[in-house]
C-alpha cells in the first residue's frame, strides 16, 4: 500500500501542472463507460474486414465489465485515493464506487489488446490511448496504481480471451454450416 500512495504523491507533487490539469480529465473522458471502445467495436463490426476485430472487441468489454464491474469492485471494495485523502483538489465529478480494480483502464486494455489480437492495424495506437487513460486516473486521484495495473492485466487477459472466443465461435458457425449445406 505505501507503493501506491508513495506513486501517488509523487505524481500530485513533482507532475501536476496546469497544463495536464487541462489535458487529463479530457483523457479520462475517453473512457467514461467505454463510450469511446463501445462505438469503435460497432464501427469495426459494420466494416466486413474489421468484423472479426469488432466482434472480439464487443466480447472483450462484455468480459470485462461482467469481472471487474460486477464481481471484483463488490468483491474487493477498497475506497478510493480521493476518498482517503480529500485535500487532493478533484479536477473531475467525484467517482462513485469502488477503486479495484480500474474500470476505466480495464475496459481500455480489453479493446485494445482485443485491437492487438485480431491483428488490426490500429492495435498498438490504442494501447497508447489505453495507457494514457490509466495514467489519467492516477494524475487525477481516483485510482491506485494497482487499481489502473490490474485493470491493464485483466484487459490485455480478456481481450486475448475475446478473441479466442470469436475465433471459436466463428470456426463452429462455419463447420455448423458446411454440415447443414
Amino acid at each position: 500500500m505505501w507503493i501506491d500512495t508513495g506513486i501517488l504523491g509523487f505524481i500530485q507533487t513533482y507532475l501536476r501542472c496546469d497544463l495536464l490539469n487541462m489535458v487529463m480529465p479530457f483523457i479520462t473522458r475517453l473512457g467514461n463507460r467505454g463510450i469511446l471502445w463501445i462505438l469503435t467495436s460497432l464501427f469495426l463490426l459494420i466494416i466486413p474486414k474489421t468484423k472479426k476485430a469488432g466482434a472480439a472487441m464487443v466480447v472483450s468489454l462484455g468480459l470485462e465489465l461482467l469481472c471487474c464491474n460486477v464481481i471484483l469492485k463488490p468483491l474487493v471494495a477498497r475506497i478510493r485515493p480521493c476518498d482517503v485523502d480529500s485535500a487532493v483538489l478533484l479536477l473531475i465529478p467525484h467517482p462513485g464506487g469502488f477503486s479495484f480494480p480500474s474500470g476505466h483502464t480495464g475496459a481500455s486494455f480489453a479493446a485494445a489488446s482485443a485491437l492487438f489480437f485480431s491483428r488490426n492495424k490500429f492495435g498498438v495506437f490504442a494501447f497508447v490511448v489505453a495507457a494514457l487513460i490509466g495514467f489519467s486516473r492516477l494524475y487525477l486521484y481516483v485510482h491506485y496504481p494497482s487499481d489502473v495495473l490490474a485493470g491493464a492485466l485483466i484487459g490485455i487477459m480478456l481481450g486475448w480471451l475475446g478473441n479466442i472466443l470469436v475465433a471459436f465461435i466463428r470456426e463452429n458457425l462455419h463447420r455448423k454450416s458446411h454440415i447443414s449445406t
